[in-house]
């Protein structure tokens, strides 16, 4: 058994790390840190988890951790390991974008590997540190990866994604709020969206022969999970296709090519990316969906730590999803 700490402990994707972490075969969590819950229980805040957990929010890890995840706001996990490193035995993996890029992957003497498993999966079993990918990027990254392998990037890509309101975190603001959601529907960030860069160097790793990426993201009128649509030009058959999707993903362990349409149901509390490809005259339009809390977040975060340590990569993650 390996011991889990949580810094950051209030939040949605902390919820879910508990979640996993409590039930997960190889790991036990020992510490959950939120300064502004400190010595509360923390079922009084993840309400969910009452009758099933005695554990109380620490104002700092005990010091016992093989393993940190970091699970504060963006531009806050460099701060706090500027003050708090932990000894060079604990593992971290940061669930922010402060290491995602590749000239911030580094601080003191410790470098972030990106980890999106079905791109880096032998350099995130070595690694000492990962860099979680962001959700909206996970999703995208999965429809194009199998394209940008095989050099079949070569014009420009059109993105539509809609996401749920939890990807906007648990601070209420004025378009997660609940009179304004419901009901509607707004793009945002329209061609400047953050996880454009960790998109494209993500993808530029495969091939450095690829278009331009012009991305919508949506805000969509429920709770969790992420619909993604790709098209760009495309010189083959449908069969040609769906075998060069089967072909990428034919070994990972939680994305998987569909025959069939995708839709939410599928993937909402779950670890899995579904992908579902068609071809239409030169187009081939890419549909990828995923939970954006688990495969999106805390899911992928659990699988990384999952490789780090030579566990199963499924241990802890054998989620069904809400169907119905």
């Amino acid at each position: 058994m390996i011991r889990a700490g949580i810094i950051g402990g209030g939040g949605y994707t902390a919820g879910e790390l508990i979640r996993i972490l409590m039930n997960h075969p190889e790991a036990e969590l020992t510490t959950v840190v939120s300064n502004s819950q400190a010595g509360k229980p923390v079922s009084s805040i993840h309400q969910d988890l009452a009758g099933e957990t005695d554990l109380v929010f620490a104002d700092k890890p005990s010091g016992k951790e093989d393993v940190l995840f970091l699970c504060m706001g963006h531009g806050q996990s460099k701060v706090y390991l500027e003050e708090n490193m932990p000894g060079e035995h604990v593992r971290i993996i940061d669930l922010s974008q402060d290491f995602r890029h590749r000239e911030k992957a580094q601080i003191g003497n410790r470098n972030f590997i990106f980890g999106l498993p079905e791109a880096n999966h032998e350099a995130i079993r070595s690694a000492g540190n990962i860099a979680n990918p962001g959700c909206f990027a996970t999703s995208i990254m999965l429809a194009l990866l199998p394209l940008a392998a095989e050099g079949r990037i070569s014009e420009d890509v059109h993105i539509h994604g809609i996401t749920g309101s939890t990807g906007a975190g648990q601070s209420p603001s004025a378009t997660s709020h609940f009179s304004w959601r419901n009901n509607n529907i707004s793009a945002y960030k329209v061609f400047t969206h953050q996880h454009l860069t960790e998109i494209r160097e993500t993808l530029h790793a495969f091939s450095h022969h690829t278009g331009e990426l012009i991305f919508i993201p949506i805000r969509g009128d429920f709770t969790r999970g992420i619909y993604v649509s790709a098209h760009t030009r495309f010189e083959g058959s449908q069969e040609e296709a769906v075998a060069l999707y089967e072909r990428f993903y034919k070994d990972q362990a939680f994305t998987h090519l569909s025959r069939d349409p995708v839709h939410l149901k599928q993937v909402v509390n779950t670890n899995k990316c579904l992908v579902h490809v068609q071809v239409h005259e030169n187009t081939l339009l890419v549909t990828s969906i995923i939970d954006n809390l688990l495969k999106g977040a805390s899911g992928q975060a659990v699988q990384n730590m999952n490789l780090m340590f030579g566990f199963p990569e499924q241990s802890g993650l054998m989620l069904k999803s809400s169907y119905f």
